[in-house]
């Protein structure tokens, strides 16, 4: 095993038993008897076991005849199992000709009437039964973690070369130093240059960068299984003064820095996630580019690059502490140019906790 891989940052196994333990809390206040939790984010968080998809049952059981969680597993996987979950996790196997479904569920037939109601996970029913929206400190740890390696990233791609070089070319060299920086995955490196800054999720191209015109950087990926996600505005002048940021560029990017601040600042519990919505898209609206801000105002964030909370008109829902999102307001000028700023924001007991540091400030360099 290299250094790095054994000094991965995890999150720590008493961890584990304390999620299960507010899960089983939960099932008990709302008169469920048991939960299954199958393969993705949910049974993840629950365990650290990363388990593959597969058509094989694997699953983990909560409640039922005794109170001990129970991770199920095809016989071939018992070895991943193993060494993904914590030693004092109890694991049953089972065999190809056995029937999986019917061992699950013997866990929770403890009914005089026979009538048990069990919640199963699909993602979303896992996690609206276990707000797995509010992140602990591990969590938001490493959050941090992910995204102070993608600010590094950010600086290290603005210091160039830029100039003369292809969107595809630089998208590339962003996901080499996102791995660099220690994230297992470099899933998106989001380069789009002049004109193509437009489209909040242009694919890289072949188009050259050239000098005298903006760049929307937008990078993530996953640090410790956690995604990271940042998003920056550069102008490149090609070491050409003559060609610095024209005036109406300028102030587009100055009302949406207002609104991107502004609604940073209104995070704290309590607030609707719509409201932070509208902090940034009234500023926005008031200066003429409402019509150029047609996507949500951020998306949770956690195990899963997009999840709830999602910041957006018509959704309702209190923020908390511990929950953690996004704040990443643009605005676009088809054929033109366009700008974002995203940061990582938590919400703490008394306002917002940003996990981003790299300046959002339009920053000009000479690519």
């Amino acid at each position: 095993m290299s250094t790095a891989a054994a000094s991965r940052p995890i999150v720590p196994a008493e961890r584990h038993v304390e999620r299960m333990a507010r899960l089983a809390d939960m099932l008990g206040h709302d008169g469920l008897d048991g939960a299954i939790v199958g393969v993705g984010p949910d049974l993840e968080y629950l365990t650290g076991y990363q388990a593959v998809p597969l058509e094989r049952l694997t699953c983990l059981t909560i409640g039922g005849p005794s109170s001990e969680p129970v991770l199920f597993v095809p016989r071939l996987e018992l070895d991943a199992a193993r060494a993904g979950v914590r030693p004092d996790l109890r694991i049953e196997t089972w065999e190809e000709t056995d029937d999986p479904y019917v061992a699950v569920l013997d866990r929770f037939d403890d009914r005089d009437d026979g009538d048990v109601d069990i919640l199963v996970s699909d993602r979303m029913w896992a996690m609206h039964l276990l707000h797995f929206q509010i992140k602990d400190q591990d969590e938001i740890e490493l959050l941090r973690l992910a995204g102070a390696a993608a600010d590094r990233v950010v600086d290290q791609i603005a210091s160039g070369p830029l100039v003369g070089r292809t969107e595809m070319d630089v998208a590339a060299e962003v996901r080499d130093r996102l791995r660099a920086e220690g994230h297992e995955l470099a899933q998106f490196a989001i380069v789009a240059s002049g004109p193509n800054a437009a489209s909040p999720h242009h694919q890289p191209s072949d188009r050259v960068i050239q000098p005298g015109e903006p760049i929307v950087l937008d990078i993530g990926g996953t640090l410790g299984g956690y995604n990271s996600d940042t998003t920056r505005t550069l102008w490149v002048t090609g070491a050409d003064d003559a060609k610095g940021p024209t005036e109406d560029f300028r102030h587009l990017f100055a009302v949406l820095l207002a609104a991107h601040n502004a609604a940073t600042v209104a995070v704290r519990p309590g607030v609707a996630a719509e409201a932070i919505d509208r902090t940034a898209r009234d500023i926005i609206d008031g200066e003429g580019y409402g019509e150029n801000f047609f996507h949500r105002t951020g998306h949770g964030i956690g195990l899963e690059g997009h999840e709830e909370p999602y910041v957006v008109a018509g959704n309702r829902q209190p923020l908390a502490a511990g929950m953690a999102f996004s704040i990443e307001p643009g605005i676009y000028v088809p054929g033109r140019f366009g700008a974002r700023i995203e940061d990582i924001v938590v919400c703490g007991p008394d306002g917002p906790i940003v996990l981003n540091n790299e300046p959002r400030e339009l920053r000009v360099v000479s690519g």
